[in-house]
């Protein structure tokens, strides 16, 4: 792979370290996803169905964004940060530099296959890195506009684009690249973080798992049924932060699932299967393995699926064991168990039995309930009062913890992921401490009352 020997080469003379650079890189970026916004959004079509104003607002829109909002801050985000000095160092000035790592490798997934492959990009470039994209084979047609875009905007000695299945991937993933941004699955982010131990290269995965909801008896119930009805079938729940099954209070359930069907109907008809703008699942082998979780509980909505296109209805659960399928792996697709509790503490302590989740979503109007379910679960993020939502802005980080991820991005986030933090002591040369060293009288008994 001769561009990789390129991009270090382009890497180690410096042509991606000044601020110049990256703003005008972010800039051409920009501009090229503004050009090609109509062919992104047919190819995202082809490869999923998704509707304009899906491929828009999940895969588009929240890159104008975030791309404005790195670009407002960088020059600050790059200077050096002075801090504090301890007593020993007096004379002395600490300073952090944001180091790039240099040549960097993106894996980007398919269900956001275009979003999720850019929006690492933006953190590669705002840190000064170079970067290799590989985007996913299981959607061609973004992963064709993706790799058209960035070769009419950049030269590969900075920005390229492999495609290809599993062998180029294992192929990109034996290089020593210097970072590794990987968007996927849990097994798979095992095998990505095995290949970069073997040269210790530093990464961020960003996995998924089994994201609860909880809604709480005193919840606003209509507006949470909306909201979950939004996040859990928005992408045919193919979103690694998408509500993976749902604990409604006892008290509140029959009222709950009325409006959750109302919400059905509302954003999808009656008719999902024949909804034009209702996303497909990705391939035949993802449709089977969603098709025998349907025998895993009571269907009490939605059920019916179409194997020609690929389309199953948003579909509700009851009856659920803990033990089966639906309930042990990440589902991912519009499937949702419902279970019911009466006892908030008992539903917290079954979540924390299971690997840390990367989302959780409580719809709960009393603090002290809030903080409790905040206080006492481990995951990587999530909202009150809502579903996915916070991962659209560049004011949080988004990650995972644990089985569902390490590290996190998003406006100054992605910057820190592409950076290395390197330490400069500076240190003065009109004093010098005569107690640091070994022949000094008394050396010791100061050094201990300084550092006691």
């Amino acid at each position: 792979m001769k561009f990789l020997t390129r991009q270090y080469d382009f890497f180690h003379a410096n042509e991606t370290r000044p601020l110049e650079h990256r703003l005008k890189a972010l800039d051409l970026l920009k501009t090229a996803i503004k050009r090609n916004e109509s062919d992104i959004v047919e190819a995202l079509s082809k490869d999923l169905n998704k509707s304009e104003f899906e491929a828009y607002t999940t895969e588009i829109g929240i890159l104008y964004t975030e791309i404005d909002y790195v670009k407002k801050h960088l020059k600050k985000w790059m200077k050096p940060k002075r801090v504090k000095t301890a007593i020993t160092h007096i004379g002395s000035v600490g300073k952090i530099y944001p180091d790039p790592y240099g040549v960097t490798l993106i894996i980007a997934p398919w269900n956001y296959p275009f979003q999720l492959a850019i929006a690492p990009l933006i953190g590669a470039i705002a840190g000064g890195n170079t970067a290799v994209i590989k985007p996913s084979e299981l959607t061609p047609h973004t992963a064709d506009i993706i790799e058209t875009m960035i070769e009419q905007t950049f030269i590969d000695d900075f920005i390229a684009v492999k495609q290809g299945a599993v062998e180029e991937t294992q192929a990109l993933l034996d290089h020593p690249f210097d970072y590794i941004f990987f968007t996927g699955s849990v097994g798979v982010g095992k095998i990505v973080m095995e290949k970069a131990s073997h040269n210790l290269t530093p990464i961020t995965l960003e996995l998924g798992g089994k994201s609860p909801a909880i809604v709480h008896e005193d919840a606003s119930l209509k507006l949470a049924a909306k909201r979950i009805a939004w996040g859990k079938f928005t992408n045919a729940g193919q979103t690694c932060v998408a509500p993976d099954y749902l604990y409604v209070h006892e008290h509140v359930k029959d009222t709950f699932l009325t409006h959750l069907k109302e919400a059905i109907y509302e954003l999808y008809t009656d008719d999902p299967m024949s909804n034009a703008e209702y996303t497909h699942i990705v391939n035949d082998k993802h449709f089977d393995r969603l098709l025998q979780y349907l025998n895993d509980g009571h269907v009490i909505q939605g059920g019916e699926y179409d194997r020609d296109n690929r389309v199953i209805e948003p579909t509700l659960m009851t009856d659920v064991q803990l033990d089966s399928a639906v309930m042990e792996d990440e589902i991912f697709g519009p499937i949702l168990p419902i279970l019911t509790y009466s006892d908030i503490h008992t539903i917290v302590d079954d979540i924390k039995k299971h690997p840390k989740p990367l989302a959780l979503y409580l719809f709960s109007e009393t603090e002290h309930i809030q903080s409790y379910v905040i206080d006492n679960v481990q995951f990587g993020g999530g909202c009150i009062n809502d579903t996915i939502f916070h991962l659209a802005t560049p004011h949080l980080p988004f990650g995972g913890v644990g089985h569902s991820g390490m590290g996190s991005y998003h406006g100054q986030y992605s910057f820190k992921a592409f950076t290395h933090q390197k330490s400069i002591l500076k240190q003065a040369t009109w004093f010098d401490l005569p107690i640091r060293y070994p022949n000094a009288k008394n050396g010791l008994k100061w050094i201990k009352k300084l550092m006691k």
